[in-house]
């Protein structure tokens, strides 16, 4: 049998362990209410005449299909500020792939093929860390994509195919 005295310290013990965890559990859930709202900031963002713009801009550049002249990088600068977000734990992977994934994997895909854009914007700027952090983003979007597709199924979707569907949307955004 336990004296008065353990079981106090034993109570006080639990009590402590359950407010730590109360309190982990309540900052975990603000963490992803303020992440929420600053991921819907930035869709409304998204959808701004600016950025709408520099969508489109971005679509027309890609449909051209020429390995000539610099790719826009009004909406490549937009990626690069959420890869840092999201790397910096500031934005939820889940809701960033949710929201803009599929615009990461497109502009991402077409930055690398059927030529080497990005190095070419690094050799430009003569920066080589000049968008890295958009193109880890694009990393980790495909790997959410490998984990909720199963496997090989992501292969199954035609990157080339999707960019161009998607980009053929884009270029007829309407610019208010």
């Amino acid at each position: 049998m336990l004296d008065e005295e353990t079981l106090t310290l034993l109570g006080t013990w639990l009590l402590v362990v359950g407010t730590l965890f109360f309190m982990f559990w309540q900052t975990r859930q603000a963490h992803l209410l303020n992440s929420a709202n600053a991921v819907l900031g930035l869709r409304s963002q998204f959808e701004s005449p600016d950025i709408r713009r520099a969508r489109r801009e971005l679509a027309e550049f890609f449909l051209r299909d020429t390995t000539d002249g610099m790719a826009p990088v009004e909406l490549l600068t937009f990626y690069e500020l959420l890869g840092l977000m999201v790397r910096r734990g500031l934005l939820d992977r889940q809701l960033v792939w949710n929201a803009f994934g599929s615009y990461v994997t497109i502009t991402y895909y077409r930055m690398r093929h059927p030529a080497d854009r990005l190095g070419r914007l690094r050799r430009d700027f003569g920066d080589p860390l000049a968008f890295s952090q958009f193109e880890w983003l694009a990393g980790e979007v495909a790997r959410i994509d490998r984990k909720r597709l199963g496997p090989g199924e992501r292969d199954l979707i035609d990157p080339a195919d999707e960019a161009q569907a998607i980009f053929a949307v884009e270029s007829r955004i309407r610019v208010e």
